[in-house]
């Protein structure tokens, strides 16, 4: 590998280098073996030079490379070779044992360690809470008037109390409103059950299950009712979420 570097294997050389602002040029000299720069090079005595003319006329880099081909192989022999105490590989099974174990593969699952994602813990908060005085306010805030945006929140907030809470907190109160909305959502679609499906703890009369849907979406301006406000009995197959009771043919 030495002798085939050295004698027939050329590469670039960093001749010069400017810099323009971000611009960078760069300049290289010819391409040359690390042999023809020893023999350019002024500095070596003809002694060097006579031993490296004589040592260049007996390679061959045809059969240098063959050489150095036939020790990777080798290397390569090495490294499959068994270790001692080392059993043998596993043999492939034939296409016919591949497909008679389909039917109970199944149920060895995945053996690969690398299948079995790793839980990642969860990230704890870095920075103490700067809403936490007025978390209360701004969930009860929320909970009135649901529909307003985490800026407006926060420009109400400022108007209370100014010069404490900055522009730059406006992220972290994104956050909270989002966890906010998750859970209105939750309770909105799967409200507390009781034991008799489809009838409303406290009434008795098969009213629509208490979710607080109706906190966020009735008592508009002009009385006006959405879906969610309307009753419906889970027990009954035939009605519809838009439709009260009673209306049914």
């Amino acid at each position: 590998m030495r002798l085939f570097v050295n004698f027939f294997q050329p590469s670039f050389k960093l001749a010069a280098k400017t810099r323009d602002g971000a611009l960078v040029r760069k300049r290289y000299h010819p391409p040359a073996t690390p042999c023809q720069r020893l023999l350019a090079d002024p500095r070596t005595n003809e002694e060097a030079r006579r031993r490296v003319h004589e040592l260049r006329a007996t390679l061959d880099p045809v059969r240098l490379l063959q050489q150095i081909r036939a020790a990777q192989q080798q290397l390569v022999d090495i490294a499959d070779r068994p270790a001692l105490g080392e059993t043998t590989k596993p043999t492939l099974p034939t296409l016919e044992e591949f497909l008679s174990g389909l039917r109970t593969a199944w149920k060895e699952g995945e053996v690969r360690p690398t299948i079995i994602a790793k839980a990642k813990p969860k990230r704890l908060r870095r920075r103490p809470d700067p809403f936490a005085a007025v978390t209360t306010e701004l969930r009860g805030w929320f909970e009135a008037e649901p529909w307003h945006t985490s800026r407006e929140l926060l420009e109400r907030l400022q108007a209370q109390c100014p010069g404490g809470y900055p522009d730059g907190q406006l992220r972290t109160l994104q956050r909270r409103l989002k966890e906010w909305r998750r859970e209105a959502a939750h309770r909105m679609v799967f409200g507390t059950m009781t034991a008799d499906a489809g009838v409303a703890p406290g009434d008795g009369q098969g009213r629509l299950i208490s979710n607080r849907a109706n906190d966020c979406f009735s008592d508009r301006e002009g009385g006006a009712k959405s879906p969610v406000d309307l009753p419906l009995r889970l027990d009954d197959a035939s009605a519809s979420p838009t439709t009260p009771q009673g209306q049914h043919h």
